[in-house]
């Protein structure tokens, strides 16, 4: 069988095993089976973590390439399909065909260790991955997050901060509102005002992020019939890394003003700099561009370790009814990491 054929039938089998985040536990089984089965010795790092490659065979890898398990729910795309020279269905962008290009290196025996985790698609209190960084000590000289970047380095990422907003007034009857004070009225009045906000750029080790928020949850109200006098909406705030998540808290209230409590906050990734790795990444000419997204470089940064994102995935099918993933990108990120091992 060809590579692109192993690549293409082994991202069908894993988008086939459904693992919406905290259901992993039954595709963290498959993919030890599939290791162990190939020769590979893989352990159990509980919590649906899975850590195989060179460790395991006595030598010390430089590279950990890392993946997360769990997808978003299934939009009607589970089982998946493969038709023409792409990979539908859930998780197959992000990043069930990234998982299949580490499984296929694993069983031919290239340098590299492998982490397969869950949670990842969760708030960041929820992750599998922090309490087995906290466990376990990494010491590589690069981990290769392999996010969806269509085979581009995507270096550092976004914080994300999610907050109540809340918004009071005072109910009435909905027949005489001049007697009572409509607080989805003043929620929108604030609302509208955030989004008459411009995107805020910075730029960090030389690549341009942008510190943008948006209103992603609204409700309020009890009856048709009834003022309301309570509205909570629910803030995402994205910023910029070289902002410490205290920075990004305060610089959120003064855009938003009272009312906000925020309930999660994962802290920004840097920008690896003068790493060797990924200085060999970009010989090979693959796009260097900010990752305007969280990803969990950020939990390996706060570890101690450099990570870059680079994976197969395509960002905008991601989380999408039509995910997907094309072939040949499949076999490129492949013979990239390849070529890293060879050369």
């Amino acid at each position: 069988m060809s590579l692109a054929d192993r690549l293409a039938e082994r991202t069908l089998e894993l988008v086939d095993h459904s693992s919406p985040s905290r259901a992993e536990a039954e595709l963290a089984a498959h993919v030890l089976d599939v290791l162990r089965d190939g020769g590979v010795e893989a352990r159990d790092a509980d919590d649906t973590c899975v850590v195989a490659g060179a460790t395991t065979r006595g030598a010390r890898p430089l590279v950990l390439l890392a993946g997360h398990l769990d997808t978003v729910p299934a939009q009607d795309n589970v089982p998946g399909r493969i038709d023409g020279d792409r990979v539908y269905g859930c998780g197959a962008s992000d990043m069930k065909g990234a998982l299949a290009v580490m499984i296929e290196l694993t069983l031919v025996g290239a340098p590299f260790d492998c982490l397969f985790f869950g949670r990842e698609e969760l708030p960041g209190k929820y992750s599998a991955l922090a309490p087995l960084l906290e466990r376990e000590r990494l010491e590589y000289e690069l981990v290769v997050m392999m996010e969806p970047t269509a085979n581009e380095l995507h270096a550092g990422c976004v914080g994300n901060v999610n907050a109540t907003w809340t918004f009071h007034g005072r109910s009435g009857h909905s027949a005489r509102p001049w007697d009572a004070d409509n607080a989805i009225h003043a929620a929108a009045r604030g609302i509208a005002s955030l989004a008459d906000l411009e995107r805020e750029e910075h730029v960090f080790d030389g690549l341009t992020f942008y510190e943008v928020a948006s209103v992603t949850q609204i409700q309020g109200g009890i009856a048709q019939n009834v003022i309301p006098d309570r509205a909570e909406a629910v803030v995402n705030y994205r910023y910029a890394p070289g902002r410490t998540p205290e920075e990004a808290e305060r610089r959120l209230a003064e855009v938003v003003g009272d009312g906000l409590e925020i309930f999660s906050n994962a802290p920004s990734g840097a920008v690896p700099a003068g790493n060797a790795i990924v200085d060999r990444l970009r010989a090979m000419g693959l796009g260097w561009e900010p990752k305007q997204a969280w990803t969990p470089v950020a939990e390996f940064a706060l570890a101690g370790v450099d990570a870059v994102n680079f994976g197969p995935g395509e960002p905008r099918f991601a989380h999408t009814r039509e995910e997907q993933v094309a072939i040949d990108a499949l076999v490129r990120s492949y013979e990239v990491l390849e070529a890293l091992w060879r050369d």
